[in-house]
Order: structure tokens, then sequence, then C-alpha cells
């Protein structure tokens, strides 16, 4: 029985993984922290790459190690009900309601709209590029036994190629060093606190939970059935990919901060990209930044049609195919992108500090399950206290209009005294381990003949 890849069967399954992970948000954030953070972008490199390699590398890894089959498998561990509410709300949000559309209207902010020639209706040229790019994507998504094929072995080289050669000229002929630009914002004061949250942005976490039923299926389908060497490929998979991930988050970051050598601060992450695409290739460098763009966001949209797709299949076995919930992602993404991304991300923020937070105790206490059996009691407990207090972290992130409105900014405003951590981001850090120490005490004062794997649901 076959229980190792090939090395070359390895480094297409790596090539797949980082394909998947490698989107929109995991080229703009990481730029536009660059130009930020300036002479301290070292330790706020440090705060992204814990949450934005870390953590992805992490889920992946739990995935393997527990012998999980997807999310659904390794979130039931903490209880039916909520394995199956959080993997839909996961999925969703990774899938067609923010992460796919945002995935769609990026290249086309950043690169397309650039090349649109002057007077042109925006709105119908957002609609026609939308169209044209959701029925590439759904074209590929339809062929599913094809993904290690079309995103390992053909869009994630030619990406990585264009890419390298947008990298290479920015790093080999600096305007300045980075220490002689100035930190600004956040990044003066708190550049690590800053980086994780910047880390949140990419939405990794979130999709190596998610990827994670597409490695182990490619996996299986290239003849390896024992659980415990899938779980061994699968982990080797996830670090190798995370490692080129980290990489590459380095160099864009780099070339960012070197952009405040030749042009003035931007407003996102897309601009600083455009920005050194038209200083080292002059009028080309739209195209080119316009190519970067889209293929990376392109493997990354056919992962989450198909990972979602199969998910739900899985779920919910009869109740629609494959290819029927492929459409109806794809369609749903397409009628999201148009409303255009500013939107996408101002709704999408309060959700992703929200299951963040619950999608990384998860994975901890996935990981770390063996020094306490495993037992569900002391996952309960720590899982319900995340989720009660990620719920502050979704008030907080709402829009300050929103919140007025609704007379919420006091009760913000007073949690902000209250609660450690609250007014950076992680106010849930501190539940969660009153949590994870409440359900140990539990956990001693529980009768022994309740073990840890027979506690009822």
């Amino acid at each position: 029985m076959k229980t190792k890849l090939t090395w070359g069967e390895t480094l297409s399954i790596t090539s797949m993984l980082f394909g998947l992970f490698f989107g929109a948000g995991n080229l703009i954030f990481p730029a536009y922290l660059g130009q930020e953070a300036g002479s301290n972008i070292y330790p706020a490199l440090l705060g992204f790459l814990i949450t934005g390699v870390g953590m992805p590398m992490m889920t992946v890894a739990a995935l393997g190690i527990t012998g999980s089959d997807g999310l659904l498998d390794l979130s039931q561990k903490a209880g039916r009900h909520f394995g199956y509410i959080f993997t839909c709300a996961l999925y969703l949000t990774i899938g067609p309601f923010f992460a796919s559309p945002r995935c769609v209207t990026v290249p086309f902010e950043i690169g397309a709209k650039a090349l649109l020639p002057a007077g042109c209706n925006e709105q119908l040229a957002l609609l026609l590029f939308s169209l044209a790019f959701m029925a590439a994507a759904l074209w590929f998504s339809l062929r599913p036994g094809k993904i290690l094929t079309w995103t390992g072995k053909i869009l994630t080289p030619i990406f990585l190629v264009i890419l390298g050669i947008l990298l290479f000229t920015a790093l080999t002929h600096p305007a300045a060093t980075i220490s002689s630009f100035a930190p600004t914002g956040a990044y003066q004061q708190s550049p690590v606190l800053q980086g994780l949250l910047d880390g949140y942005n990419t939405m990794d976490t979130l999709a190596g939970l998610a990827f994670g039923i597409i490695v182990v299926d490619v996996i299986r389908k290239l003849g390896i059935e024992a659980p415990g060497a899938i779980a061994k490929n699968t982990v080797k998979a996830g670090i190798f990919s995370c490692a080129l991930m980290g990489v590459i988050y380095i160099l864009v970051a780099m070339a960012g901060a070197g952009s405040r050598g030749y042009g003035e601060p931007s407003a996102n992450g897309g601009a600083v990209l455009a920005m050194i695409s038209a200083h080292y290739f002059s009028d080309g460098g739209a195209a080119l930044l316009a190519f970067i763009v889209l293929f990376a966001c392109l493997k990354t949209v056919i992962g989450l049609i198909t990972s979602c797709s199969e998910a739900f299949v899985k779920m919910f076995p009869g109740k629609a195919t494959y290819n029927q919930l492929a459409i109806g992602f794809a369609l749903i993404t397409f009628l999201i992108a148009n409303v255009g991304l500013s939107a996408i991300i101002q709704f999408s923020i309060p959700v992703l500090m929200m299951l963040y937070p619950i999608a990384i105790m998860l994975t901890l206490t996935s990981l770390a399950g063996h020094f306490f059996g495993c037992d569900r009691l002391v996952t309960r407990s720590a899982m319900t206290a995340v989720i009660l207090s990620s719920v502050f972290d979704f008030i907080k992130a709402l829009p300050p209009t929103w919140l007025s409105v609704t007379h919420l900014d006091g009760f913000v405003a007073w949690l902000a005294t209250v609660l450690p951590f609250f007014a950076q981001g992680f106010g849930w850090i501190c539940p969660a381990i009153l949590g994870l120490l409440l359900g140990f005490a539990l956990k001693l004062l529980r009768p022994k003949q309740l073990s840890a794997g027979k506690l009822e649901e």
C-alpha cells in the first residue's frame, strides 16, 4: 500500500494549496503593511506572519493530525450542531458572500480598471468583467478532478513567474533604504499587534480549514488511503505551501516599503502595487499588474467554488449535486461582486472579526487535544467563551454610523475599559483562557465514569 507521495506529487500539491490560499488579499495587505510600517516593517511582519502564515499552517496541520475528513468532521468534535452552523458560516464567508466576490472585484479595481478608456461606464465594465471572470472560474470548477493540474501545475507557476518579475525588479532597484521611512498610524506604537490584525484580513486561517478537504481528496486520488499517511502528507504540503507564502509576504511588504522612495502614501494595497508597477514598467505596468492579480484571484476563486460545493454536498447529501451547487455559488458571487469592492470589505470585516477567534480556538484545541484527552467538556467550555466574546468584536467592527444609530457606541466604549485587549481587536483572548480553565475545573469535578469520549451530545 502506498504511504508516501513522490517529491513531484508533493510539489504539485504544495503548489495547488499555495495557489488556493494566495488570492487578492495576500497581495494587497502585505504591500500596504510595508508602505505604512516603514522602518517598523520587521516587527509588523512578525505579527502578520503569525496570523497570515502560522495559523493557516496550523489549521491544515489540525485537519491532518486529527484525521478529520474536512471542517465539518473537525468542528463536530465540539458538538454536532456547532459543527454544522460554523461550517456553513465559514464556507459562505470565504466563498460566495465575501472572499470570492472580493477576488473578482480586486483585479478589476487595480488591474482592468486602469486599462479602461476615458469616459467608460465603470459599473457596466465591472458587470462584463465579473461575468467573464466567473464564467472562466466556473468552467474550471465544474471539473474538480482536474484542480491539481489547473491550479498546481498551470495557474500557480504562471502567477509566480509574473509576480517574480515585478518583485525582482523592485527589490534589486530600490529608491532608498527602508530604514529611512518613518512608520505611520498604528505601526508607530504597536506594529506587532497591527500586523496580527492585518493577517486576519487575508482570511487564510478560515481558508485553511476550508481547503483541507481538497488536499485530503487529492492525496487519496494519488493512491494513499491509510489515515496516518494522509495526515503526514497533508501536514507536509501545508508546511511547504505556507512557507512559500511567508517568503512572498516578506518580499511584497519590502517592495511596498520601498515605494515610499518614489511616491506618496497610498489609500490601499492595490494602489501601492499599481504605483510599483507603473514606476518600474511605465505604461506596461498596468498590464503586468492586471495579469498578476488576475491569475492570483482566478485560482483562488476556483478553489473556493470547488471546496464550498464539495463541502455542502457532503453536509447535505441528496439535496443538490456538485454541479448545481457550483453554478449557484458562482451566480451568488457574480451578483455580490457587482456591489463593489468597498461595500464588500465594509460588510466582511465584522464577520471576520467574529469568525476568526472561533477558528483559532477550534484549531488550537484540536492540536492540543491530547493534553486533555480530547475531552469535549474542555473544548466546549473554551469554544462557548470564544463564541460569546467574539460577538463583542463583531459589534466593535461595525461601521461607526451603524454603532451610532443603534446606540451601541457607548457599549463599545464601556467594553474597551473593562475587557482586556478589546480596544486592540483581541477582546476574545481573556474569555477564551477563562473558558479553558473552567473546562479543566469541570473535568476534574466530573464523575470519572463520564469519560471524555463518551460525553453525551
